[in-house]
């Protein structure tokens, strides 16, 4: 087995520490989209959970969206969900926040306290696929995984 690079080890520490036994894969093809991900694994770019790292305008606070990876942001509705204003994060902020390059964000393990919302429609799914950490490394769990992992809210954040 490869040697976990250190932002891949890190995903893996925090997964091994809350005492689950998934494993930190690291592939030899690129999974910094959804496409390139499912393309990696095999299987469906909806079964992608999607890390996705916004700033709320109030405050400039992460809000990491954990989306199937088919689905599109809507900014209007996780306002109307949450209150929440959201603009775009760029990569410094992304590196410093949650201590992740853009491309391989995990939905765990980050630098900062993150607010963190999940789409309902990962839930359809028996098994979906997560970066962990490198622009090629992913982990596979269930759905109702990333309520434990995250403390994550389920709220609508597509139209």
């Amino acid at each position: 087995m490869t040697e976990l690079k250190a932002s891949a080890k890190k995903v893996q520490d925090f997964l091994d520490s809350k005492g689950f036994d998934f494993v930190v894969k690291q592939l030899p093809s690129s999974t910094r989209t959804a496409q390139e991900a499912a393309d990696s694994i095999g299987c469906s770019v909806p079964q992608i959970a999607k890390s996705l790292i916004f700033k709320d305008k109030l405050n400039e606070q992460p809000v990491l969206i954990v989306a199937s990876g088919s689905n599109r942001v809507c900014e209007k509705t996780v306002k109307q969900e949450t209150g929440i204003r959201l603009s775009k994060a760029d990569a410094d902020f992304v590196r410093e926040k949650v201590g992740f390059a853009i491309g391989g964000v995990p939905p765990v393990a980050h630098n900062d306290s993150v607010i963190i919302l999940l789409d309902p429609d990962l839930k359809q799914y028996e098994v979906i696929w997560a970066a962990a950490g490198t622009p090629n490394s992913v982990f596979e769990l269930k759905p109702d995984d990333l309520t434990t992992l995250t403390d994550g809210r389920w709220v609508k954040v597509t139209k």
